[in-house]
């Protein structure tokens, strides 16, 4: 392991949603829905499936998160890889089913510091997205 590896930093992230664990884990790999609270994609979900994430570019950014599946374990964890901006990261999502629904927990790992703007923006825009995956999760039969 090098000293850079051994360096990195992890975002975590942790929500209490009142709907079950099929409902979470429908917004978080159906393309369809992952468009509604995320971004634009070709996600499935499969260990080696490459997929892009689209968003409007803006200055210095594409617009695009390259991504490869990771972890598929049905209801319970996925985990894909996150890269954009010459970083690459891994984003975990663990599902534990509650008396009350689902605890989500979101890691994202591989930061080079908690100072970085790779962080301070992941920090910022998952607070955002995952109050929308709740809105979309709310909406499912």
């Amino acid at each position: 392991m090098t000293d850079s590896a051994a360096a990195t930093h992890t975002l975590v992230i942790e929500r209490e949603l009142p709907h079950p664990p099929e409902k979470i884990w429908r917004a978080i790999t159906q393309s369809n829905l992952i468009e509604q609270w995320l971004m634009k994609n070709d996600f499935e979900p499969a260990v080696g499936r490459a997929f892009k994430l689209r968003s409007t570019p803006v200055p210095g950014w594409d617009g695009v998160i390259d991504g490869e599946v990771v972890t598929v374990e049905s209801q319970r964890l996925l985990s894909y890889t996150w890269a954009t901006m010459g970083m690459t990261s891994v984003v975990t999502f663990t599902l534990t089913p509650t008396a009350a629904g689902t605890h989500l927990r979101l890691e994202q790992s591989g930061f080079p510091s908690t100072d970085s703007p790779y962080y301070k923006g992941a920090s910022y825009g998952w607070q955002s997205f995952l109050g929308k995956l709740e809105q979309v999760a709310a909406g499912l039969e």
